[in-house]
């Protein structure tokens, strides 16, 4: 993370709105994205709708792996209507307005729930550890009780952080422009507008996003590599084979997700461009909880007959 200075604190304004400049430089395509973006918002919808009602109804869905599974999905339903909507409306009215309190509900929206969504995925990582390295213990070990408090915890655990950074970043003073070069309100492109000394919040910034982040990733990591010591030394090719998919789906979204996750918050910050963490941040808000049923439903044979 490389600071960089502000503008010193002088003639402030006191914005009451801003002004999302989203996908502004190119006018010609609003309609067309209008209709990519509404497409993809009813997809994920759809999709993950889908699997959450199927996990909740169908008997033979009710075990651990299917419950996570339920909840990711919620998750994704969440995560997507905080920004998918506002752009929409942005697209469709070419308003690009949104009031202060609203640009930090959403952000704080978006906060919460990415770091819901990397705890989660850490809990059902540790799902398949159990399931496939000591299956004797699984059913006493991710009894139901264990499965609510876990995602409950997963739920809950970044709210105080992530509501405390929100009020940090929106307790600065702002320079003269109130023009956010992105598509919902995201702390990098707000502390940019933030006039005098941001270092401080920029370095707890950061270390939020390695706590949020690198240390539930770790977590996968060391349950994938015990799965992965533990399936290798299964005696046949088709116990091996089955062990494997029951993990394959999880592991495409971590990659996924952590992947544009990790290079958007924790790359340098003097190779940050507006554009570039645009992309990036369409991938992990928006691309990503589209095709998660998708990846679930192709590569579970359960999910697959329903």
């Amino acid at each position: 993370m490389k600071h960089q200075g502000k503008p010193p604190e002088g003639n402030l304004t006191a914005w009451m709105e801003f002004v999302l400049l989203g996908f502004a430089e190119v006018p010609q395509l609003q309609w067309f994205l209008f209709g990519l973006f509404f497409v993809i918002y009813m997809i994920t919808l759809l999709g993950n709708g889908t699997i959450l009602v199927i996990t909740k109804v169908e008997p033979a869905l009710q075990m651990p792996m299917y419950f996570f599974l339920g909840n990711f999905s919620f998750l994704e339903i969440c995560y997507v209507s905080v920004t998918l909507p506002r752009m929409l409306v942005n697209l469709g009215t070419q308003r690009r307005t949104i009031s202060l309190v609203a640009c930090a509900t959403q952000m704080c929206f978006i906060l919460v729930l990415g770091a819901t969504e990397c705890f989660l995925l850490a809990v059902m990582a540790y799902d398949r550890y159990v399931a496939i390295c000591n299956p004797l213990q699984y059913p006493l070990v991710m009894n139901h009780k264990v499965c609510i408090q876990l995602v409950a915890a997963s739920w809950i655990s970044g709210i105080p952080v992530q509501v405390g950074q929100t009020f940090q970043v929106f307790s600065l003073s702002f320079c003269a422009s109130n023009v956010i070069n992105h598509f919902f309100c995201d702390i990098s492109p707000i502390l940019k507008l933030a006039c005098g000394e941001t270092f401080t919040i920029e370095l707890m910034v950061y270390v939020a996003a390695v706590l949020f982040v690198s240390d539930p990733f770790l977590l996968i990591l060391i349950s994938y590599i015990k799965i992965i010591s533990t399936v290798l030394k299964l005696p046949s090719a088709t116990s091996r084979a089955k062990a494997f998919s029951t993990c394959s789906s999880h592991l495409t979204v971590v990659v996924l997700f952590f992947g544009s996750a990790i290079i958007t918050y924790l790359r340098p910050e003097a190779s940050h461009s507006a554009e570039t963490d645009k992309v990036l941040s369409l991938f992990y808000t928006v691309v990503t909880p589209m095709f998660n049923p998708m990846i679930y439903s192709l590569r579970n044979k359960v999910l697959k007959w329903h």
